[in-house]
């Protein structure tokens, strides 16, 4: 009886842990409200709060799905401007001496495309190209979690997602980038899920860099499939 037992015991550790990379990742978007749903979105509306260095600041994004993004934030009656359109981005920060619509490349432009959709590039790898391989297991904050390496098609690009075993939701994840001459560590941390028409999304998104809290954005409104202008993303 025993020997019946450790080997029920066995399967189901062996079961537990043969999980591949695609199926996690199917988990995932299955828990978030399905890769298809979320595709078939045409467009999405956001407002709440972007907190950096004490402040809390009004932020509204807007999307069209796959297409388009800009993200406005609003400090001391002017405004920051982040925009993509098309394989094109630029952006407009007053307080970094940018006071007219210039363009953005690289790295930066990378980041903007891939906030014009809203499954994000772990999701729907498969039709963007990318690599991904599965790491095996590692704790985040107590929670235990299956780890994903994704490589970018692009750029090459490492990006480390960190998926809760118990709901498969996605409590992280982690990439370098050079700053000021200098690679840092940057991880980005979701919380505060709601429900929005079916559909599941994270409405508080932590920034920290080198372990340390950067920014926080907290969504305080999300629609979908609202009425956008296009014009808005064109540069000026």
């Amino acid at each position: 009886m025993k020997k019946v037992f450790l080997v029920i015991l066995c399967f189901v550790f062996i079961s537990a842990n043969s999980q591949t990379a695609d199926e996690i990742i199917q988990k995932y978007a299955n828990a978030m409200g399905g890769l298809n749903a979320i595709n078939a979105i045409k467009t999405a509306k956001m407002t709440g709060t972007f907190t950096i260095q004490g402040s809390d600041l009004p932020i509204t994004t807007q999307i069209i799905n796959g297409k388009a993004v800009r993200s406005d934030v609003e400090l001391m009656g002017q405004t920051i401007t982040s925009c993509y359109k098309d394989g094109k981005g630029w952006k407009i920060n007053p307080f970094a001496g940018i006071a007219t619509a210039t363009d953005v490349t690289g790295v930066e432009l990378m980041d903007f495309k891939n906030q014009s959709m809203l499954a994000n590039q772990l999701m729907d790898y498969k039709a963007r190209g990318h690599k991904v391989e599965l790491l095996g297991q590692e704790d985040v904050d107590g929670v235990k979690t299956n780890k994903i390496k994704l490589t970018n098609k692009e750029d090459g690009k490492v990006t480390t997602y960190y998926i809760n075993t118990a709901d498969n939701m996605l409590i992280k994840y982690a990439t370098t980038r050079e700053m000021q001459g200098q690679e840092v560590q940057i991880e980005n941390y979701f919380s505060d899920i709601k429900d929005l028409n079916g559909l599941r999304f994270s409405m508080t998104r932590t920034q920290k860099v080198n372990g340390e809290v950067t920014q926080i954005i907290k969504m305080t409104s999300v629609e979908w499939n609202v009425p956008i202008d296009e014009k808005i993303f064109d540069k000026n």
